[in-house]
Parts: C-alpha cells; sequence; structure tokens
C-alpha cells in the first residue's frame, strides 16, 4: 500500500512541474523530478539557464516548492541535486 501511495504522490509532483515548466523553459531552464525519500523531501535537477542562474534558490523556494507543496502537502522539503556538488560532497 505504501508503494501505491508514493506513485500517487510522485504523479502529483509530476503533474505540478509540469504546470510549472513553461515559465522555466521561457527563461532557457527546466527541471527534472529525481526521487522523494521517505520523510517526503523531494530532489529535483535544474537544467539549463536554471542550473547555473544565481536567483535559481529563489525559483526553487517561491516557485518550484510552493507549487509541489500545493500539489503535495505532504512534502517537508525541495531541494536541488547538482552534480558537481555530489563530487565535491559524496555523503549527499
Amino acid at each position: 500500500m505504501i508503494k501505491k501511495v508514493n506513485n500517487e504522490i510522485e504523479s502529483k509532483i509530476l503533474s505540478a512541474l509540469d504546470e510549472i515548466r513553461p515559465y522555466l523553459q521561457s527563461d532557457g531552464g527546466d527541471i527534472s523530478f529525481i526521487d522523494m525519500n521517505e520523510n517526503y523531501e523531494v530532489r529535483v535537477k535544474l537544467m539549463g539557464a536554471c542550473g547555473t542562474c544565481p536567483m535559481s534558490i529563489q525559483t526553487l523556494k517561491l516557485g518550484v516548492e510552493k507549487a509541489i507543496q500545493k500539489a503535495v502537502p505532504q512534502v517537508t522539503r525541495i531541494f536541488a541535486y547538482n552534480e558537481d556538488m555530489v563530487d565535491m560532497f559524496p555523503e549527499m
């Protein structure tokens, strides 16, 4: 039963991302869902211009997080996956 709930939640997350994707794409960026852990923390990847933009943290918190939490109130945290940081911080 837990897996089904997670699939339903992931589907809602993907729908929320689809709603905000056109705004990100209009600025030369994009976003992809990576995963969600058992604490309902969602990891996404900002791509294109969004991946390198100095305003990406605001986009993540004020745009992406609000959209996802509106669709899925159980989500506790949104954070961006960054391949460069994984190399710098292998424990991530």
